[in-house]
């Protein structure tokens, strides 16, 4: 999270390109929306776990990140292809990550949405919880993605699940008893779903970039170009574990 918010505020200052960034989790980590309350999280099992825990800068609720493809894109505010309202730049890269799942042999739809009809989100599971533009296969939620608009641009990071068990993420959530627990896991088999059920067979992480890198150049009219992080984005990310990321407040500690 730190190095995506790093990106960010080189592309802000011009000092680093508009950014697709593309990456993987170890170990596992469960990750917040920036508004989510810290008492959602079950700490004594996260920890038994062996799992990290982190608040994102953008907003939506819990994912646990692991066996997945993590996209984030950063562009400064004058970037025409993420002009106009929220959701509408929400839409455009959603046909880009539409692309991408055809490209994988995925049939994947967006679903649009209203915020009337989304209603309150009290939902502790970000791939439970419906929004606009939602990618979808079969009605099952398949990519869970979210956007912030700041003074230096826009951030959108989300989460392609490419296999294993979506209802890991409830065992290091609270729930008043195991009955609940259990309800809550039918419930997220019932609305999700990822690459490996959907096509009976698992494709690799390096496979689901390849798409990935040809639809946001394909749909977006990009020039993508292989990159690392700079000196400059590494001591700045550094610093915002240090100052944000690994703080209590940030964290919500304070306010649990």
């Amino acid at each position: 999270m730190a190095v995506d918010e790093a990106i960010l505020e080189a592309v802000w200052r011009r000092t680093s390109l508009p950014t697709l960034r593309l990456y993987a989790w170890e170990p596992p980590c469960l990750s917040l929306g920036y508004a989510q309350p810290l008492s959602d999280v079950d700490l004594p099992r996260l920890q038994a776990h062996g799992w990290d825990l982190v608040r994102r800068p953008t907003g939506g609720r819990a994912i646990l990140h692991t066996d997945e493809l993590t996209y984030s894109v950063a562009a400064p505010p004058d970037e025409e292809r993420l002009a106009g309202t929220v959701l509408e730049a929400y839409h455009r890269l959603a046909l880009a990550l539409l692309e991408a799942l055809h490209r994988l042999g995925l049939p994947a739809e967006i679903q649009e949405r209203s915020a009337a009809l989304q209603g309150p989100n009290t939902n502790p599971v970000c791939f439970e919880v419906p929004s606009s533009s939602e990618i979808i296969i079969g009605g099952k939620k398949l990519v869970g993605s979210a956007q912030a608009r700041r003074r230096e641009g826009v951030l959108q990071h989300g989460s392609l699940p490419l296999t294993g068990d979506l209802t890991r993420i409830l065992e290091v959530l609270v729930f008043p008893d195991e009955g609940a627990r259990g309800r809550a896991a039918a419930r997220l088999l019932g609305r999700a779903t990822t690459v490996a059920s959907v096509l009976g067979h698992p494709l690799s992480w390096d496979q689901a970039s390849q798409a990935f890198i040809a639809a946001f150049q394909d749909v977006l009219k990009l020039e993508l170009r292989p990159g690392a992080l700079t000196s400059a984005e590494v001591a700045r990310a550094d610093e915002l574990v240090r100052i944000k990321y690994t703080h209590p407040d940030w964290r919500g500690e304070s306010i649990r």
